[in-house]
């Protein structure tokens, strides 16, 4: 409990509040981007549509509004579908220890990344994601191998 900036908290480990949203459309397909170069940790690997961390005070489900408009340049509604607790070790000594929560959304409109956020973005079959982490496993961020079971989860139910 308290507050601190994410960087302190990845250096330390401590555990924390984060969100993973993933969106999904008419046609069945889901939103990845790859996230930009520049990012502190997990640069160039794809993951679901927006990550973040709320601020101080903020609900999590406004936060990922928040984000998702300042990662990927649109809103939509977001529904909470499954949380957990994950923690990782980063090349750089940077620690994830998250509570995270998993929220999805459908979106059909205008795409308008941040370019300091995200280098790539693209819609995915569900059956080509599949293959895709068959295939590329390392290329998709920690988070993700453990929310996307989640989501196809919930799909199916």
């Amino acid at each position: 409990m308290g507050r601190m900036e994410k960087l302190e908290a990845h250096q330390k480990g401590l555990l924390h509040r984060a969100f993973s949203v993933f969106i999904l459309n008419s046609k069945g397909e889901m939103l990845l981007q790859k996230r930009a170069s520049g990012k502190y940790h997990s640069p160039n690997l794809w993951t679901n549509a927006c990550c973040s961390h709320p601020m101080p005070g903020e609900q999590t489900l406004q936060a990922a509004q928040r984000r998702l408009t300042e990662e990927m340049g649109f809103t939509c509604e977001l529904k909470e579908i499954d949380a957990f607790v994950y923690k990782t070790e980063f090349d750089n000594g940077l620690i994830e220890h998250e509570f995270d929560h998993v929220l999805i959304g459908r979106y059909e409109g205008k795409i308008s990344p941040n370019p300091d956020e995200v280098s790539e973005y693209r819609w995915v079959s569900i059956s080509e994601l599949n293959s895709l982490l068959s295939a590329l496993e390392e290329e998709f961020t920690f988070w993700f191998l453990i929310a996307y079971p989640k989501v196809r989860k919930y799909l199916k139910a």
